[in-house]
């Protein structure tokens, strides 16, 4: 199961609701959880926001290991810099 239809049915909300709590349309939500769009970093904020969890719950371990990849990159040049 889809991790967004996964916690929204945990915390036994809607879609609807869901998509009220963090401003986005149901039928975008329901897109999300059949997969028919991609979500988006807004998108996946705002829901981690909401079900309080890290935002990168909803990205597959590739999506995941760019956006660590590219953070440390980044944290990597701020030391250079600070140096």
């Amino acid at each position: 199961m889809n991790t967004l239809k996964s916690l929204r049915k945990k915390h036994n909300i809607t879609q609807e609701q869901l998509a009220d709590a963090v401003g986005l349309a149901t039928t975008t939500i329901s897109s999300y959880e059949i997969g028919h769009r991609n979500i988006t970093i807004p998108a996946a904020i705002a829901l981690a926001k909401y079900f309080n969890v890290n935002w990168t719950i909803f990205f597959d371990d590739k999506v995941r290991e760019m956006y660590d990849l590219n953070k440390n990159d980044n944290q990597a040049s701020d030391q250079t810099r600070l140096a």
